[in-house]
């Protein structure tokens, strides 16, 4: 039998899964952790000597769902409860009637 072409066609089972956390395909089935994320310990899988994938995974590549409205909120002071100013309507939006000439 060799290593190569013929030894290939025999690899039938998957020792990958979709991993719940990161959603990549790297989550192993007999070690229960995922490759990619090191899903199920708490803290995300980084490592100082790949910075492209630090990079590839940082705060700022998702959805950001609630930190983008912290940022928000950030810069106005975190205030709640308050009442906006009332605008000024010194322009006025123009009317929808049409000019005719």
């Amino acid at each position: 039998m060799t290593k190569g072409t013929s030894s290939f066609g025999k690899r039938h089972n998957k020792t990958h899964t979709s991993c719940r956390r990161c959603g990549r395909r790297a989550f192993h089935i007999q070690k229960k952790t995922c490759a990619s994320c090191s899903y199920p310990s708490p803290t995300l899988r980084s490592y100082n000597w790949s910075i492209k994938a630090k990079r590839r995974k940082t705060t700022g590549t998702g959805r950001m769902a609630h930190l983008k409205k912290v940022y928000r909120r950030f810069r106005n002071g975190f205030r709640e409860g308050t009442v906006p100013k009332p605008r000024k309507s010194g322009a006025a939006a123009p009317s929808t009637a049409v000019a005719t000439k």
